[in-house]
């Protein structure tokens, strides 16, 4: 599977800091939750939007769209206070967020290519090279860029330190919000004591065995994290094949939910790499544990629901390569099933915390993430495909295309799907994953993974603009 790649240049044309509006007098310290100390690493994510030139409305320019853009990051900074800070060790030698409005670092540029005309498939070579800012400082880093044909990309790249995909989602829809003077749908809370452990504390084996400590590393057979044959690619995946894989993975008395099927299909393909000393596949499922902690306490799971940092586990199971292999697509998604149940309790989550409290001091890696393939193929799954992320409008229209960049340096590939923002149930999925695994899964599936081109976007009217009011 090949596309033209056409070389562009992007010339920088501004570097600014942009402050929030409002700012206590007086800079204050926010604590790390145990989550965010000792899970690792500390890697930094980024999502984009692109936004064609509007049909209608041709007063919007380039400078004011950015101007919109820096109107109402400067206000989303007052609720979203912590995003403004910089992360610095405490009395103690602990690193924790130094609230004193330091700002976010906003790059404006100039692309001399068009938007339809940019390869969204080969990720590394576009947009990661070139489109997503570098964060160097503070927990989130902004870029705005221009092209020929008017268009606009906006990409953000925050610090996964201190917040999961969940919070940087919810910073971008307020931030959008504000710029269309709409009321804020949720405000973040920071409250760090919603994730207090139980005293006592307790956890089981189970959770122990999801996560290493760092210190606990062979040194003869150290983790080779973040690999130089790992590939990002962006593809586009159909509503109705989405329909056909679940429907081939599920069973008359069993129907499994569609990211399950989807993670099944990617591991019954992978498998296909183990060889005779490496016939152990993995599977990883990202569970999000906002809905779970405060399970049966209504009012726990509203606030929440707004929680502002990471809450997250990383489950995963192994199967033999024989087994993924021969048996029926159905069997695998109840394997995969499996996996995510084993995380969707209140109690797994209260003992993550309890866990999280009592290795505060040490930096963790999950399991598969450092020592994933290590034993065969291995692959994570992570969805934010219940996240709205097509509300992410500032006013001259609604994203043609939202994708991310994530190339996370595991030893594990990684899989991050999201709905499509033309609303037609089809899916955008972003890989970072072995070069020799995606050779398998094109040649294996190449009619069901289409490369991420803006032209598909195209097929769609965009909606009527909402001309924002800043």
């Amino acid at each position: 599977m090949h596309t033209e790649i056409r070389d562009f240049t992007v010339t920088v044309s501004k570097k600014e800091v942009v402050v929030a509006a409002q700012f206590p007098n007086q800079e204050h310290w926010l604590p790390l939750s145990n989550l965010d100390m000792c899970l690792g690493p500390p890697l930094d994510f980024s999502v984009y939007f692109c936004y064609m030139k509007p049909t209608c409305g041709d007063n919007w320019t380039f400078v004011s769209k950015v101007e919109v853009l820096k109107k109402a990051l400067a206000k989303a900074l007052v609720p979203y206070y912590a995003l403004a800070g910089e992360i610095v060790p405490n009395s103690a030698g602990e690193p924790e967020i130094l609230c004193n409005n330091r700002g976010v670092d906003f790059i404006e540029g100039f692309a001399d290519i068009e938007l339809q005309n940019l390869n969204l498939y080969r990720v590394d070579e576009t947009i990661g090279c070139k489109l997503v800012p570098k964060k160097k400082n503070g927990m989130l880093a902004i870029q705005a860029t221009g092209f020929k044909c008017g268009g606009l990309m906006v990409a953000c790249t925050f610090g996964h330190k201190i917040m999961d995909g969940y919070s940087a989602i919810m910073f971008l829809i307020s931030w959008a919000e504000i710029a269309q003077s709409k009321p804020l749908s949720s405000l973040p809370t920071f409250c760090r004591s919603l994730l207090n452990p139980r005293i006592p504390g307790s956890f089981d084996s189970s959770i122990e065995n999801l996560y290493i400590p760092i210190t606990s590393f062979d040194p003869i057979k150290e983790p080779n994290l973040g690999g130089n044959n790992f590939v990002s690619r962006a593809y586009i995946v159909k509503a109705n094949i989405i329909n056909q894989i679940q429907s081939l993975a599920s069973t008359n008395e069993c129907k499994r939910t569609k990211v399950e099927c989807f993670s099944a299909l990617l591991w019954k393909i992978i498998a296909k790499r183990g060889t005779a000393d490496k016939n152990i596949s993995k599977l990883g499922l990202l569970v999000d544990g906002r809905t779970r902690i405060g399970r049966g306490d209504e009012e726990k799971t509203k606030i929440l629901a707004s929680y502002f940092g990471n809450l997250w586990s990383l489950p995963y199971g192994s199967k033999t390569v024989d087994d993924l292999i021969d048996k029926p697509l159905s069997w695998v998604a109840n394997e995969v099933h499996g996996i995510g149940e084993s995380a969707m309790t209140s109690e797994h989550f209260l003992g993550l915390l309890d866990w999280a409290a009592a290795n505060r001091s040490v930096l963790s890696l999950p399991k598969i993430y450092a020592y994933g393939s290590r034993e065969g193929p291995a692959l994570v799954v992570s969805s934010l495909l219940k996240l709205p992320l097509s509300k992410v409008q500032f006013g001259w229209g609604r994203p043609t295309c939202v994708s991310c960049y994530f190339p996370w340096g595991g030893d594990a590939g990684y899989v991050l799907p999201i709905q499509s923002p033309s609303g037609n149930g089809d899916w955008v999925v972003y890989m970072c994953i072995l070069k020799e695994e995606l050779e398998l899964i094109e040649r294996e599936a190449g009619h069901m993974f289409r490369p991420l081109t803006l032209g598909y976007f195209n097929e769609f009217e965009q909606e009527p603009l909402v001309r924002s009011k800043m």
